[in-house]
């Protein structure tokens, strides 16, 4: 029985999640509230307080587990990837096609603004603490690379992660601003900055 229970409890929160989505792409996320994700949802607000403490929340949910999917799914490839620059690229890529595959690029347009540049609402602090564990993960991908002869032993793997996750956020930023996004150009791009970074600029 409490298994039955636990999965109910799965197919409700899972359900809020989507409900919330729907909204927040079709009228934005500031402009929805937790009323109308439970009427969307067939449950009542209660409900979704018990499930999450905030619409932020729901949206840090989502984002969080498209992350650990890309990481996982890298991380199932890494030692068949000679190439590091090759490694990284698969790692955005997935970080990329995930987050427009769990929330169109409208949102993002509304979204990253709030990431990025701080708000009123909890979303910033929130994020910023989810994207401090994705930065870890990329550090520790980059480790392994260094520990595999892959990349120069006195790398500073903690800077790398951050310029890499930094400039991974300005490029996101800029595809979902396109009128129609062009996610290889977006890829080819990232692998040419990606390449520069790590063969550098010397002669």
């Amino acid at each position: 029985m409490s298994g039955l229970r636990e999965r109910q409890k799965a197919e409700r929160r899972q359900a809020i999640s989507k409900a919330a989505i729907e909204l927040f792409e079709r009228q934005g996320f500031q402009n929805t509230t937790i009323e109308q994700i439970a009427n969307q949802a067939g449950v009542s607000a209660p409900t979704v307080f018990k499930y999450f403490g905030n619409k932020q929340e729901i949206i840090l949910e989502i984002l969080h587990h498209a992350d650990q999917r890309a990481v996982t799914d890298t991380r199932s490839l890494i030692q068949e990837i000679e190439d590091p620059v090759e490694a990284l690229c698969h790692l955005e890529r997935l970080l990329t096609g995930y987050a427009l595959e769990v929330m169109h690029p409208s949102l993002w347009r509304e979204l990253l603004p709030l990431i990025l540049f701080g708000g009123n609402n909890e979303l910033p602090a929130g994020y910023r603490a989810m994207n401090d564990a994705l930065r870890a993960e990329i550090s520790q991908l980059l480790r392994e690379l260094q520990l595999a002869g892959k990349l120069r032993p006195q790398l500073d793997v903690e800077l790398a992660a951050f310029l890499l996750n930094d400039y991974s956020h300005l490029q996101l930023f800029r595809l979902v601003n396109q009128e129609h996004p062009d996610v290889d150009a977006h890829s080819a791009q990232v692998r040419r900055i990606t390449e520069l970074l790590f063969y550098g600029m010397q002669a």
